[in-house]
């Protein structure tokens, strides 16, 4: 279970990570 819960968290982080990226990316090129 607690494998189970730091894989999410894991998973939330890189989805803010590539959210970050993206609208710095979209900052960027406007």
């Amino acid at each position: 279970m607690l494998y189970f819960y730091d894989l999410f968290l894991m998973l939330v982080c890189l989805l803010l990570l590539v959210i970050c990226v993206l609208i710095g990316v979209a900052y960027l090129t406007l």
